[in-house]
């Protein structure tokens, strides 16, 4: 039995590497979500506008044209999005700081494994693939 896309919990990726953007929705498509990407934050946005609320962004950090810095700030001012809870995914340094002062639900170091990513998307979207 297939899902109808109206019933798929939407996820958020903005991600500037193609390969991890490209992977990470596949994976995530194979666990039973709609997926949505995005290259950068200002991209995101647009994004946002068009479709319907997702369950958690997937946000990467250093980003070109709008980093996850200007476009967590951007998501924050805007009511609408505010409440979207965000996962930090960061080769930072600090990426645990960096998270914090995000006010990210979550954060990962990258490289990261798929199974924590998919835990922390279970916790605001459900796992659909139980």
């Amino acid at each position: 039995m297939t899902q109808d896309a109206c019933e798929l919990e939407r996820i958020l990726i903005v991600e500037d590497d193609a390969f991890i953007r490209e992977e990470l929705a596949e994976l995530l498509k194979e666990e039973g979500y709609l997926v949505l990407t995005a290259c950068n934050g200002k991209e995101a946005l647009s994004q946002l506008e068009l479709a319907d609320r997702p369950c958690v962004i997937l946000l990467d950090l250093m980003m070109p044209i709008m980093n996850g810095w200007d476009f967590r700030a951007a998501q924050r001012a805007d009511p609408k999005l505010a409440a979207i809870p965000i996962v930090v995914m960061t080769g930072v340094a600090d990426g645990a700081r960096e998270a914090r002062a995000l006010d990210a639900a979550h954060w990962l170091s990258k490289p990261f494994e798929f199974e924590p990513l998919l835990a922390a998307v279970h916790t605001h979207c459900g796992n659909k693939a139980a």
